[in-house]
């Protein structure tokens, strides 16, 4: 949006959206947070209001009449509200910023979509060929938001051995807080145990703050537990990290920093995983080059051991260390855009389709 605005002043955002989006100029028709609804339970118990909140979105887009709409992430929710629009008004241009995970799980939904998505935008460089093979919409990689830091990347350095700095990533959602919390407190336990001048840093986001230091007072080695303002300088100072799996990987992998990643789901999610979802890796770094370079522990092989196992060779040189730096060369590599901006890229599009239709 503020790259919309830099190029053409004179545009007037309508839609829904949070803080930083209004910052930009949007009218939002109603808070996000009326909306900002994850996993299936939870959806199912807010079902109602949901379906109703779809139907205003979509009748107030089609009354706005806009020269372009732009549906981002939240596919259940902004899935409905294009194919509600493109019913009623079909001469309205769409795209969809962020591909659904077609690669991964339900691949029909690609040509699904090219109905009612004239562009996609996509945030990851394998996903314009994914939607080419299954019939999706026309697509562009635009670069993932994190690509504008790749040009700031650290070079590789020795870790520092007598007292390394091990980043503690639980996530950012309470289902992952909640699952894994306990394996990775163990894991911290095990590390120290084995490595005694070893340092842990949590960085916890404000809405699960309160869940991570209840889970805390059980661990043995407690962590220094810092707030979103310390991140990049915790980012900058470790050593290696244990990670839930998500976008945080790929900042790890952006940042040089070694890791391991476990993730924990809950019984749907899990009978989801097994009997659906076609990929061998959940890891954003490993699917962009296409490598199993970072471990990954999921479920009942999530253990306190297996973790601790795992990141002690990353905490010292050695083959294990230098494999995954060279993964994220790569990773850096395949995330470059022209000019370092993905913003910018995806502002060309959007303003390119409201010409069109102007």
């Amino acid at each position: 949006m503020a790259r919309v605005l830099a190029m053409r002043g004179d545009v007037q955002f309508v839609g829904v959206g949070g803080p930083a989006m209004t910052g930009q100029g949007l009218k939002s028709l109603f808070p996000m947070s009326d909306i900002a609804v994850m996993g299936i339970v939870p959806v199912l118990m807010r079902l109602r209001s949901l379906l109703r909140r779809i139907a205003e979105t979509a009748d107030a887009v089609v009354a706005a009449d806009p020269d372009v709409l732009v549906i981002i992430d939240s596919p259940d929710f902004t899935h409905r509200v294009a194919k509600r629009v493109r019913a009623a008004a079909p001469d309205i241009s769409i795209i969809n910023y962020v591909s659904p995970t077609v690669w991964a799980w339900r691949p029909g939904r690609a040509r699904k979509m090219k109905p009612y998505v004239d562009h996609l935008l996509a945030l990851l460089p394998f996903e314009p060929e994914a939607h080419r093979r299954l019939g999706g919409p026309p697509t562009s990689y635009v670069g993932h938001p994190l690509a504008r830091f790749v040009g700031e990347a650290r070079p590789p350095r020795a870790p520092n051995a007598a007292t390394p700095l091990v980043l503690v990533l639980p996530g950012s959602r309470r289902s992952e807080v909640r699952l894994l919390m306990q394996p990775f407190g163990e894991a911290v336990a095990i590390i120290a145990a084995r490595k005694p001048g070893a340092r842990f840093v949590l960085p916890a986001v404000p809405h699960v703050r309160a869940e991570i230091e209840q889970a805390l007072a059980a661990w043995p080695v407690k962590p220094e537990l810092i707030g979103p303002e310390d991140k990049s300088a915790a980012f900058v100072e470790a050593d290696a990290a244990i990670a839930a799996s998500g976008t945080v990987t790929l900042e790890l992998a952006i940042a040089g920093v070694p890791m391991v990643v476990g993730y924990k789901a809950s019984a749907i999610e899990k009978f989801i995983w097994d009997y659906f979802v076609s990929v061998e890796t959940i890891i954003l770094p490993n699917l962009i080059i296409g490598e199993e370079a970072i471990p990954q522990f999921l479920q009942r092989d999530c253990s306190g051991a297996a973790l601790a196992d795992a990141v002690l060779p990353l905490i010292e040189e050695g083959s294990a260390r230098s494999a995954q730096l060279a993964a994220f060369e790569r990773v850096r590599a395949a995330l470059q855009v022209e000019g370092d901006d993905p913003s910018a890229r995806a502002a060309e599009i959007v303003l390119d389709m409201a010409d069109r239709r102007t």
